[in-house]
C-alpha cells in the first residue's frame, strides 16, 4: 500500500475525531435521536385541555381531558389512538404503579409513549401499530388513585420521561391549554 493511500485513508476518521473533541470543547452536545412527530392521541378534530401541573409524577406527563359544549367533562370511553408509528412494548393493568390499564409503543431510538389510567387497551404486546390506530378507551383505572376519568400520557427518551412536543407545541412543565388533535387528518 502506498503512503499516499494509507494518509487517505485515516485522514476522514482524523477530521472526524477532530471534530468531535472541538465540538466537547465547545460544549457542543451530540444530536439527540431524532424525535418521532408525535400527535395528539386522540381523533383528528377532537380539541382537549392538556395540564402538565407542578407536582405531577412522573415530572412532565401530560394528563388530557375532554369537555363538551357545555363545559362538562366527557372523557370516559373516548377512543384513545397512538400518537406515533410503533411496536407495542407493553400492555397490562399495574396493580403498584397506579398507572391501572397502561400501554407503552416503543418509536425507535429509545422513543416511547406511555398511556395511562385507560378504561380499555385494543392491543397486546407485540403490536404493530400506525400512528392514528385506536389503542384504547380513557379511562380512571388505578389500583391505588381514586381517579376522575382522563388520559395520562407521556413521551419517553432512553427510559427517561422527557417534556413533551406535541405537533410542535413544547409543553413546558406547569403549561395548561387546550390543543385540537390533528393525528389521522
Amino acid at each position: 500500500m502506498s503512503l499516499m493511500t494509507t494518509a487517505a485513508r485515516w485522514r476522514v476518521p482524523a477530521l472526524l475525531t477532530t471534530a468531535v473533541v472541538a465540538g466537547a470543547m465547545l460544549g457542543v452536545q451530540p444530536a439527540q435521536a431524532a424525535r418521532p412527530g408525535f400527535r395528539m392521541p386522540f381523533l383528528c378534530g377532537q380539541t382537549w385541555q392538556g395540564n402538565n401541573w407542578n407536582g405531577h409524577s412522573p415530572a412532565h406527563a401530560i394528563d388530557w381531558n375532554h369537555y363538551d359544549a357545555n363545559g362538562s367533562p366527557d372523557d370516559l370511553n373516548r377512543r384513545t389512538v397512538a400518537s406515533a408509528a410503533g411496536t407495542v412494548l407493553e400492555s397490562y393493568y399495574s396493580t403498584t404503579s397506579g398507572y391501572g390499564n397502561t400501554i407503552v409503543i416503543g418509536h425507535g431510538d429509545g422513543w416511547r409513549t406511555r398511556y395511562a389510567h385507560l378504561n380499555s387497551r385494543a392491543v397486546a404486546k407485540g403490536d404493530t401499530v400506525k400512528r392514528g390506530d385506536v389503542i384504547g378507551r380513557v379511562g380512571a383505572t388505578s389500583a391505588k388513585y381514586d381517579l376522575s376519568p382522563h388520559l395520562h400520557y407521556e413521551q419517553i427518551h432512553d427510559g427517561s420521561v422527557v417534556v413533551a412536543v406535541v405537533q410542535g407545541v413544547t409543553w413546558s412543565d406547569g403549561l395548561k391549554r387546550n390543543q385540537t388533535s390533528t393525528n389521522g387528518c
